[in-house]
């Protein structure tokens, strides 16, 4: 498929006009299919269809301008942070304390921060492709973060087609955008890595995990700790 700035820039506005009004987007990842909203109705409604759990948050769509200006973060982990997307244009997921009076959060609804953290920890999706990369920093310039997760019912395994995705979760988004099957799309059906940069925690396993890994013990010679 031929995504063009102009074609990446277009869907990103039409997703950011529906989610801004309430509504529920699907939306193509490298990672895999993902489901978002920015209003707190938008998210009730995701985690129900989902049968989502309330102790997985959900993660927030962020461009790097994001997680500089709410994260807290160690010039250290800065420095990872900039290597893996910068250096390797990998895609992964930032859990890190974050600032619960940023400018960027204000227009937030509580239940959305409340629903999308833990234990003082905010999770962002970083890099996870032209589309996310495009309407994440649309978010950002306009001050309007999108969240959610992946569009699937919970535990059932990533989806990596909009074919594969439950009737359930189509039924209920506003809008879908359809990129065809997703750059990183596996068998094992998991999407992007999270880690816990407190302590260097793997809270997931996902795409490109070994290379992560390889990154952070050859450059930074961190050892990532399993997760539970």
């Amino acid at each position: 498929m031929n995504l063009t700035p102009e074609r990446l820039h277009k869907d990103a506005e039409a997703v950011y006009d529906v989610i801004i009004e309430g509504g529920i987007a699907i939306v193509p990842l490298d990672v895999a299919y993902a489901i978002i909203g920015h209003k707190g109705s938008a998210i009730k409604k995701i985690f129900s269809i989902k049968k989502r759990s309330f102790d997985k948050p959900s993660g927030m769509f962020a461009c790097m301008d994001h997680s500089l200006k709410i994260h807290h973060m160690g010039e250290m982990e800065r420095q990872i942070q900039r290597t893996l997307f910068n250096e390797y244009n990998l895609p992964f997921s930032v859990v890190a304390p974050f600032n619960t009076f940023s400018s960027d959060l204000a227009g937030v609804d509580p239940y959305v921060v409340s629903t999308s953290s833990k234990a003082g920890t905010l999770d962002m999706l970083l890099n996870a492709g032209l589309f996310h990369n495009t309407f994440s920093q649309l978010c950002f310039d306009r001050g309007k973060p999108a969240f959610g997760s992946s569009a699937n019912i919970s535990l059932t395994g990533s989806k990596f087609r909009i074919a594969d995705i439950e009737p359930e979760l189509m039924d209920v988004a506003d809008i879908v955008i359809d990129h065809g099957t997703a750059k990183y799309a596996n068998r094992e059906g998991v999407s992007s890595t999270i880690i816990d940069f407190r302590d260097f925690t793997v809270v997931r396993y996902g795409c490109c995990f070994d290379r992560i890994e390889e990154i952070f013990k050859e450059r930074f010679s961190i050892q990532l700790r399993p997760g539970e």
